[in-house]
């Protein structure tokens, strides 16, 4: 509503410029908000990495339902490449029962914690939520 009516409001009412995010992320909430549906997806990472593009937009517009069907698609999809970026992503936008998830999964024997530290996203969660790596340690103490 700021964006279009206040005080942010775009100079030219012809178009407003999202700037925060890619046109794919912005197309997929688009077309949920609309259709109330996601866009189709055959690859299996795809619908992954989108969920997470669009858990990080949707808190600019409080699309509740959206978090909502974008948290359980992590948490069907998460594996050892997603799993860390997955937590991040969990702390910083308050998702309390994917938090949940991706400590059990990170905890679970059959997960190999090497294989997810070694992973990329591991060093995204170190640097950018510390205290969730606290909390992992402590989960995994015996």
């Amino acid at each position: 509503m700021t964006e279009l009516f206040g005080p942010l409001k775009e100079n030219t009412d012809a178009s407003v410029r999202i700037a925060d995010m890619e046109a794919k992320v912005f197309k997929a909430m688009l077309h949920f908000i609309y259709t109330d549906s996601q866009l189709p997806m055959d690859d299996e990472q795809e619908v992954v990495v989108m969920a997470q593009h669009v858990l990080v937009a949707i808190d600019t517009y409080n699309l509740e339902r959206l978090k909502l069907v974008c948290v359980e698609k992590l948490c069907n999809h998460m594996d050892a490449s997603t799993a860390a970026t997955t937590l991040a992503l969990a702390e910083q936008h308050s998702c309390c029962g994917l938090k949940d998830l991706c400590f059990k999964f990170l905890a679970s024997p059959g997960n190999m914690l090497k294989a997810v530290v070694a992973n990329d996203g591991f060093e995204h969660v170190r640097s950018s939520c510390p205290s969730v790596l606290k909390e992992l340690v402590a989960k995994l103490s015996p």
